[in-house]
Parts: structure tokens; C-alpha cells; sequence
């Protein structure tokens, strides 16, 4: 497991609280981890506990998704033209 000590971190990265730098944070991650999967070549097993660790963050429903933002109830509704 020592392959992971890298990847770790990622998972901590906290979320930015301005929703216009969204984006920013997921192209970082992305571009993050192709870069280290390509410079570093982590073996199979320490890849695929990576990939389930983000699969289950993602899918707790607590809001802590590295790849998005679970605020899609905090969006405000254009209030109609009458």
C-alpha cells in the first residue's frame, strides 16, 4: 500500500466554498491524478481501493464528493416574468 501515501491527500483537498471555483477544484483533481497515475504507475490493488474509497465518498450522500458539489437544492429559481 505504499503506492497510496500519495493519494491519500487528495481525498482531504477541502471543497472551495465559492461554487464559480467548482470547476477549478475538479480540473486540478482530474489533471492530479492522471499525472500521477502516469508519472508513478500504482499498482492494481492500491489503485482499485483508491477508486472504491472515492466511489464511496461519493455515494455517502455527505457531501464530501472530491468531483462535485451536492448543493443542488441550494440553487436559486428564477422567479417568473408576469
Amino acid at each position: 500500500m505504499y503506492c497510496l501515501q500519495c493519494l491519500i491527500p487528495v481525498l482531504l483537498i477541502p471543497k472551495p466554498t465559492n461554487p464559480a471555483l467548482m470547476q477549478t477544484h475538479v480540473m486540478f483533481i482530474v489533471l492530479y491524478l492522471i499525472g500521477f497515475f502516469l508519472e508513478r504507475k500504482p499498482c492494481t490493488i492500491c489503485s482499485l481501493v483508491f477508486l472504491v474509497a472515492v466511489f464511496l465518498i461519493c455515494n455517502s450522500g455527505l457531501g464530501n464528493c472530491i468531483f462535485w458539489s451536492n448543493c443542488e437544492g441550494h440553487q436559486e429559481e428564477a422567479a417568473p416574468i408576469a
